[in-house]
């Protein structure tokens, strides 16, 4: 067998923990993940985890947040004049929104904060901060 490179196409079962043990993904009641190394469509470290593995290799990978979804940036929070919230929404901490930019796009963000006067918007990945654990099981490489 040779071990996997970047420009394969491998499909992966994995099983995503933060710090506490709390599962945040997993492919484990689905179909593998599918995906061809090096194209970055996954955090580095994932990719870099895959990479030199074999087909039916199981791996138990740590990737720091440097090398997954970033630091927290203090930036990325920002808080909004109440006034400026849709009426029919009503402000939630844990609530998911959407923002939209000048150009279309959307940014998506959830509330951190309620005052009367304010809402607290956090643009940063929920997964920004967290050291990310894998347990990876390759399953194929597509030919």
């Amino acid at each position: 067998m040779a071990t996997i490179k970047k420009g394969d196409t491998v499909k992966v079962h994995y099983t995503g923990t933060i710090a506490d043990g709390t599962v945040f993904d997993t492919s484990k009641e689905r179909e593998p993940l599918e995906f061809t190394l090096g194209e970055g469509k996954l955090i580095p470290g994932f990719e870099k985890a895959v990479e030199g593995m074999d087909v039916g290799d199981s791996s138990k990978v740590t990737i720091p947040s440097d090398e997954a979804y970033g630091e927290k940036k203090d930036d990325m929070v920002i808080d909004v004049e109440r006034s400026q919230i849709p009426p029919d929404i009503q402000p939630e901490v844990g609530q998911q929104l959407q923002i939209q930019q000048k150009d279309g796009g959307a940014i998506p963000v959830v509330i951190t904060d309620v005052t009367e006067e304010t809402v607290k918007l956090d643009a940063n990945h929920p997964l920004a901060g967290e050291d990310l654990t894998f347990d990876i099981e390759v399953v194929e490489v597509v030919k």
